[in-house]
């Protein structure tokens, strides 16, 4: 019987020597590979860098250039309304919307051309006197 606890102990340090030797060998290959595909990346991003980035750049020189020569050679004209706020404001005046002034309805701003006076009166009352009027 004792052979047989010796024989079973030395199968199992055995199988724990091979596979610890097969770990290390992994390891071992696995670093390898990473400098090797580490060296390879450091190569490829050289080339890359010294060889295409001025070919690259020299091509593009050739074609933007032009282009922007021409953009900037070219009078653009603009109608300024174009860049007017969309949002305007109307201040409400003696001769305008006089019976809106110091009332804390009114609104005044100018939407895409239409004035909004106030929520009761959309387009301003017609009277000298407004009967929803608050001071502000």
């Amino acid at each position: 019987m004792e052979d047989w606890s010796k024989d079973f102990f030395e199968a199992v340090g055995t199988a724990v020597y091979e596979v610890e030797k097969l770990f290390t060998d992994i390891s071992r290959d696995w670093d390898q590979m990473v400098d090797e595909l580490t060296k390879f990346s450091e190569e490829m991003t050289e080339e890359v860098h010294n060889k295409i980035f001025p070919e690259l750049e020299e091509y593009l020189n050739e074609i933007v250039e032009p282009i922007l020569d021409i953009y900037f050679d070219l009078e653009l004209e603009f109608d300024e309304s174009e860049f007017e706020p969309f949002v305007t404001y109307v201040h409400p005046t003696s001769t305008q919307y006089s019976a809106c002034r110091g009332c804390q309805h009114y609104h005044g701003h100018v939407y895409g051309g239409n004035l909004l006076v106030c929520a009761m009166h959309p387009t301003g009352v017609e009277d000298d006197t407004c009967p929803d009027w608050e001071s502000q």
